[in-house]
């Protein structure tokens, strides 16, 4: 029983704890833990109310829970209206399925149908459609013959919003209509004609994720072209690697990124990474296009048609840096207003289902990053996912603090626009208020999360006392997560639920996640996702209840080959059977039905991290050997092991190097300087977001027979 004093000491005065303590008290004496659960953080608790009540009355409620067993308890319940209204729920009652598990079973023994009952759903639009479906590269057969893909994602009225945005330090949203965004997008797509570019050229991207760079994106695909994405953390080193590994013709980039008042240079790094021509945008653009004023918003951005000039989205001449020096400083680069069509019209080039629209980077087991196709079909998985199990309706707002070199960029951009909702894009650091303010004035109705950003907002308790009672779902993906933390994201709106998200660059978005007609527990997955299905087998090759996950295919989205490796040997190459694929993530399956209680039915997935030498740092997936090709080559250093150490209390993994010292060249040195020396290297050589947790240093390092490094050992 809940006794006062706990309550005060959680921030409550004395006459409301007094309350609060008997009605939870009665509540807990009448009802099941779960039904308790419901009302409590329903009826009782608030996002005004400190976390420490919220969990003390969340640990109190499931008091004699068997978490060993069942995990985290369920801290969300769908209600009978989220259900009715749910994606999920109207498919099934036209496939006449009576429950999620049978809907799922059908998706996977119906692959193709299934799928091409979402390429449906969705509205996705053909150039040319086949009479008989045909199978492609992926194992699913579809009606598609030709398409752009970017055709699907202006299918909403044109005067409906498709980009709500806002940049750090600034107050006002600016918002792009449909319309808007599909004329920026021609003149993009016209951009590129008009210098050269031709269909199947690689363009890459190496800018943040805002309103114009969504146009960019979309622009190149609409032309034919592929995009080739590069993250704006990354070294001039890893952005050559990325630029020659995709072929690329051209970059956009930016002169500089804006983040909490500090000019970050990319332009710069741009140009010593000997990149190709450059189309240079301005952080510090002035948008010198007026709009008709509407009484009920604020638009700061127009596409207000004029045939006598350009549209002066951007610089209008260049300038000069803080050094002096001119913004454009090669002769064949442009900035973004010179290279910008002056027609805002573009017919989208047919392409084959199976031609590349997208290059992204996922870490190898070498030095070098896996370069990962996307075709024309990948966003259908974006999409289909995004409606599935995020139930995202029209007009929904969806927030994902992202970039275009990672693939949760082109996934909002996909999940949303073909959904026919909003993105919600903030051009800025994540981690503060501001962010916050923006999401709650956005009314953001979907925010996805890395792990480590709720870890910082709970660490400050910066989101405190904002309204996100718009949010109708969170997301988590790129680590694992903890439920502590899981738990505290979920009070700031109200208690919704977290969709937690496990997949791939490799994939197209996920494997296993959850829905929003199932209950949801922090840091826990309650399904593979639909059209999909895996195995679990130990280090052994036995079928496990704990183990290294193998996926089934076919699906839409799974990869089929790679730019810079034998996709065969990667992912298929010594599976425990036939007809599996390698995935690399270590799952636990646990749960059983309880009869009383029919909230806590069904099975449930727990994610433990990889099980190979590959790591998720801050949501970025990257492997041993790309840090220890930075770290290696450092003065004073004889060879390093990187590992990733999750934390006791579960979460993202820490960075951990293992480091042999050349004896003669130490010095002595103590451990914190060759932990700054090392990050200083990782900072400056592959990326300033990677942080080393701790350094050990060590006489030598494990190896087996073939000398290979045991970093299973180490970790």
């Amino acid at each position: 029983m809940l006794a006062v004093e706990e309550l005060i000491a959680c921030g409550l005065k004395k006459g409301e704890a007094s309350k609060i303590a008997e009605a939870v008290n009665w509540i807990l004496e009448v009802q099941s833990p779960t039904a308790a659960w419901h009302k409590i953080s329903r009826d009782i608790l608030t996002p005004h109310h400190s976390f420490l009540l919220h969990q003390l009355l969340y640990e109190t409620t499931y008091a004699n829970f068997d978490r060993a067993i069942y995990g985290p308890p369920p801290a969300w319940f769908p209600t009978d209206e989220d259900i009715t209204e749910a994606n999920i729920t109207r498919l099934m009652a036209e496939l006449h399925t009576k429950t999620y598990s049978e809907f799922h079973a059908w998706s996977v023994a119906n692959r193709s149908p299934f799928w091409q009952m979402m390429i449906d759903v969705l509205g996705i639009k053909a150039t040319s459609t086949n009479t008989d479906a045909q199978q492609g590269a992926t194992g699913i057969a579809t009606n598609l013959a030709t398409l752009n893909i970017t055709d699907s994602c202006f299918s909403a009225p044109p005067d409906a919003i498709a980009l709500v945005t806002q940049r750090e330090n600034t107050e006002n949203l600016d918002t792009f209509t449909y319309r808007e965004l599909e004329s920026l997008t021609n003149r993009v797509a016209n951009g590129l004609i008009e210098i050269g570019i031709e269909p199947g050229d690689a363009v890459a991207v190496d800018m943040p994720m805002h309103a114009e760079s969504v146009a960019i994106y979309l622009g190149i695909v609409k032309a034919g072209c592929v995009v080739v994405g590069i993250a704006d953390s990354f070294a001039p080193e890893e952005i050559a690697t990325r630029l020659r590994i995709g072929d690329a013709k051209a970059i956009f980039t930016q002169d500089y990124i804006n983040r909490a008042g500090r000019h970050l240079p990319l332009y710069e790094k741009v140009i010593a990474a000997n990149a190709p021509k450059a189309i240079v945008f301005s952080a510090d653009r002035k948008l010198n296009v007026s709009i008709e004023k509407r009484a009920d918003r604020k638009l700061n951005v127009s596409i207000e048609k004029r045939a006598d000039r350009k549209l002066n989205v951007g610089i209008e001449k260049p300038c000069e840096d803080d050094d002096g020096g001119e913004r454009i400083q090669r002769e064949d680069d442009m900035t973004w207003e010179d290279f910008l069509s002056h027609t805002d019209t573009f017919t989208a080039i047919p392409c084959d289902p199976e031609a590349h629209t997208n290059i992204l980077f996922s870490s190898g087991t070498t030095g070098e990053p896996k370069a990962i196709p996307w075709t024309h079909t990948t966003p259908i998985k974006c999409a289909a996912d995004a409606y599935l199990h995020h139930d995202i309706h029209t007009n929904d707002v969806l927030a994902w603090p992202t970039n275009l070199g990672w693939m949760m960029g082109p996934w909002l951009i996909y999940a949303s626009l073909i959904n026919k909702a909003t993105i919600a894009l903030y051009d800025g650091v994540p981690t503060g208020r501001d962010f916050g303010v923006f999401v709650q004035n956005a009314k953001v109705s979907m925010l996805g999360v890395v792990p480590t950003l709720v870890r910082a907002w709970k660490n400050t308790e910066c989101m405190h006392g904002l309204d996100w009672l718009a949010i109708r779902a969170f997301s988590s993906t790129g680590e694992c997560s903890n439920p502590e933390e899981m738990l505290y994201l979920m009070s700031l709106a109200g208690y919704k639920p977290v969709i937690e998200y496990c997949g791939g660059t490799e994939i197209g978005g996920g494997y296993v996640t959850g829905t929003r007609v199932q209950p949801a527990a922090p840091s826990t997955f309650t399904t593979p996702a639909l059209g999909l299905d895996f195995l679990l087998y130990d280090d052994h090759g036995n079928p496990s209840d704990n183990g290294e996950v193998f996926i089934i295919p076919p699906s839409l989205g799974l990869s089929t080959s790679l730019l810079n490796a034998d996709h065969d040997e990667v992912y298929v190459a010594g599976t425990p059977r036939p007809g599996l694929r390698r995935h690399g993530d270590a799952i636990e399956r646990f749960g059983k039905r309880l009869e009383s209680d029919p909230w806590l039915v069904g099975i449930k997935y727990r994610a433990h991290g990889r099980v190979d030498d590959t790591m998720n740092l801050s949501g970025i997936k990257v492997s041993s050997a790309e840090i220890e090709e930075v770290l290696n080559v450092v003065d004073g250093i004889q060879e390093t092991a990187a590992v990733a150490v999750p934390p006791e209390d579960g979460g993202p993994s820490q960075l951990v190097i293992y480091t042999v010292l050349i004896a003669s060249e130490s010095g002595g040195a103590a451990k914190q300087e060759v932990r700054d020396t090392l990050q200083a290297a990782l900072s400056e050589h592959l990326n300033p977001l990677f942080r080393i947790h701790e350094v050990v240093v060590v006489e030598g390092l494990p190896r087996t027979a073939s000398n290979k490094v045991m970093r299973r050992s180490l970790r």
